[in-house]
């Protein structure tokens, strides 16, 4: 599969509300979101991500896949399996919130400390059209609000509320990683 370019911040799509995917189109002949749906994986594996949007493959379409195994990046983050949310929607953000490092494929050389919710209840459909509800706590709950906030419009740093926790990579694992313990719930 073609890997995809990934929109860095500045492009602006990634400061546009995401299109709704049509569920008739999904499983259409023709193919075409499956296809997108296939390479975004692709991409999102390539890149060593954790998740990606749409809107970071310069698709408005409110479509995210994660996965995390067995990752470089996040040894201590708990398995993902591949997952791919078609109009996911956030229902329910519960009221305890923690901070955590933060990094984006399209940011790649920065890492945020990001409050998020601790737990939170998010429906969408599967690739297939099928609609299902997860309540997600921890890191898979990070992940979820940070792919989420992509379909509208928002980065990681638009969550961001001390902006001295901002790092370039090389400085954040030069003098913050190695300092501390990652909570789980960073991405």
């Amino acid at each position: 599969m073609p890997l995809l370019q990934v929109a860095k911040l500045g492009e602006p799509i990634l400061r546009q509300t995401s299109q709704l995917v049509n569920l008739i189109a999904l499983n259409s002949p023709d193919g075409k979101i499956q296809l997108l749906i296939d390479n975004m994986i692709d991409t999102m594996r390539e890149e060593g991500g954790v998740g990606l949007a749409a809107p970071q493959v310069f698709q408005s379409l409110r479509l995210v896949v994660i996965e995390c195994l067995s990752s470089e990046r996040y040894s201590e983050a708990p398995d993902i399996p591949l997952t791919v949310l078609v109009n996911p929607s956030i229902k329910h953000y519960g009221v305890d919130t923690a901070l955590g490092w933060e990094g984006c494929l399209s940011l790649k050389d920065l890492r945020g400390l990001v409050p998020r919710s601790k737990k939170i209840t998010v429906e969408y459909f599967d690739r297939e059209g099928n609609p299902i509800t997860v309540n997600a706590e921890g890191f898979l709950a990070v992940v979820l609000q940070h792919e989420i906030d992509h379909l509208h419009g928002k980065v990681f740093l638009d969550r961001m509320t001390d902006f001295s926790q901002l790092a370039y990579i090389e400085e954040f694992e030069k003098y913050i990683a190695n300092k501390e313990t990652v909570e789980s719930g960073s991405i």
